[in-house]
């Protein structure tokens, strides 16, 4: 992608020391997670251990959505059936087009039906949204919250400025809900769309990515972290619907959703996640679209393949953020060497997070395996307990893998001394990333 050995290593060196003078107020937090598990009872048992299962809602559900480009067909369509309410939450908010329909011309058609239209995207993510975009849907009614914007005002706000609100959140009507790694972003349109390959955003690359579409009352919990978000950064009022009405059952599935934030120090979702990992006596998959695990992250990692736990691996190559994946790479040999499976997507953009355990416990939403995750992003995740939706997120981990590269532990001993150097200057600014 054009990336030099030059300008790899004169980026590298320029955050550095930025990372040195910020990594000290950003502590990774350390999870009490007690001995080893020890023995080899029914996976199912530990597991109920895992991620609050008390507190999620049963009778739900959910549906795994892996191939684009219908990832936006099925939001469009999903918005266009919606009577009450839309509330979406992304990090990347653009105006996108699905079968020549901007989603300007979506919701503005929505709001004049009288549906209620509540946005929150993020300030830097969403900063090639316009202007003029955002100011006809509040024209026609919407009601818009930018998070953090970016501006003379906030530029020299370190906190402002790098705490960001990853997550991807739509709820129509109160009943169903999707969560996941998928943006509203032109990559994902069809490529076939007029203006879709306008700009160099990587739309000449396929973009592996994963949504969950949840029907059930764990609906009510993505709503609630939703509006929790919009209370908390003092949103304008919102028109008064039906925002939470009465959700029947719809499935088997239990349902956990989990909204993290760092104003709050909840970092919700890393620390399930390692209970889970932490749990597991068969099976651990993972994979994600950025991986800067933290220290403890990777001791539980490598733990689980020590004491016989199959432990894989998908991750993404340096083809989008060559930089971000040195800084991953660099845990390779520790997590090769006891016994963890690598593999790598060379000739896709990976974006899609996703874990499944031990076959009960599944988990997909926008938290990548990185410390800006845990430290200063928003996030929002699903966690599900059922079979069904594991026995489906492991068939999807086999498809990745199937287009995957393996790492081996030789060639990677084996890599040359510019590689070995820019790992160590990304470990120094690994927390930023």
């Amino acid at each position: 992608m054009g990336w030099t050995k030059g300008k790899l290593l004169t980026r590298l060196a320029a955050l550095a020391s930025l990372s040195l003078t910020l990594a000290g107020c950003a502590p990774v937090p350390n999870v009490l997670l007690g001995a080893d598990p020890p023995g080899d009872p029914p996976s199912h048992s530990i597991l109920d251990g895992a991620g609050g299962p008390s507190l999620a809602k049963p009778g739900n559900r959910v549906t795994l959505l892996s191939r684009g480009p219908e990832w936006l067909e099925i939001l469009f369509a999903a918005m266009e059936g919606a009577r009450d309410h839309i509330n979406l939450e992304f990090y990347i908010l653009e105006n996108v087009l699905v079968r020549g329909r901007s989603l300007e011309d979506l919701l503005i058609e929505k709001l004049r039906s009288g549906v209620a239209v509540n946005v929150i995207l993020d300030g830097y993510g969403s900063h090639r949204t316009g202007r003029a975009v955002l100011e006809r849907l509040r024209k026609e009614g919407a009601r818009v919250l930018v998070f953090h914007p970016v501006n003379a005002e906030t530029i020299l706000r370190i906190d402002a400025i790098n705490e960001r609100d990853h997550r991807k959140i739509l709820v129509v009507d109160g009943k169903v809900g999707f969560v996941g790694g998928i943006n509203l972003y032109p990559v994902y349109q069809n490529q076939s769309e007029p203006g879709a390959v306008q700009r160099r955003d990587f739309h000449h690359v396929l973009w592996n990515d994963l949504v969950a579409r949840i029907e059930g009352p764990a609906v009510v919990e993505l709503q609630r972290v939703f509006f929790a978000t919009w209370s908390r950064e003092k949103g304008p009022a919102v028109v008064e619907k039906d925002y939470f009405p009465k959700v029947a059952k719809a499935g088997e599935e239990r349902v956990r959703v989990i909204g993290s934030a760092p104003k709050e120090n909840r970092a919700l979702y890393y620390i399930q996640l390692l209970e889970a990992i932490h749990a597991a006596r068969r099976r651990i998959d993972l994979c994600t679209g950025s991986f800067v695990p933290t220290r403890q992250m990777v001791e539980e990692l490598v733990q689980a393949a020590r004491r016989g736990v199959a432990v894989r691996l998908v991750l993404p190559s340096a083809l989008y953020h060559p930089v971000i994946e040195i800084a991953g790479s660099a845990d390779y040999g520790a997590l090769l060497r006891a016994g963890v499976r690598i593999w790598e997507m060379p000739e896709e953009v990976l974006h899609g997070k996703l874990a499944t355990i031990d076959g009960a416990w599944t988990a997909v939403g926008s938290s990548n395996l990185d410390e800006r995750s845990v430290l200063f992003n928003q996030e929002v995740d699903a966690i599900v307990w059922g079979r069904e939706t594991a026995s489906t997120a492991r068939g999807i981990v086999e498809e990745r893998i199937f287009r995957s590269r393996e790492i081996a532990l030789g060639p990677w001993r084996r890599r040359d001394v510019f590689e070995r150097v820019n790992e160590f200057f990304a470990s120094l600014w690994r927390v930023l990333l």
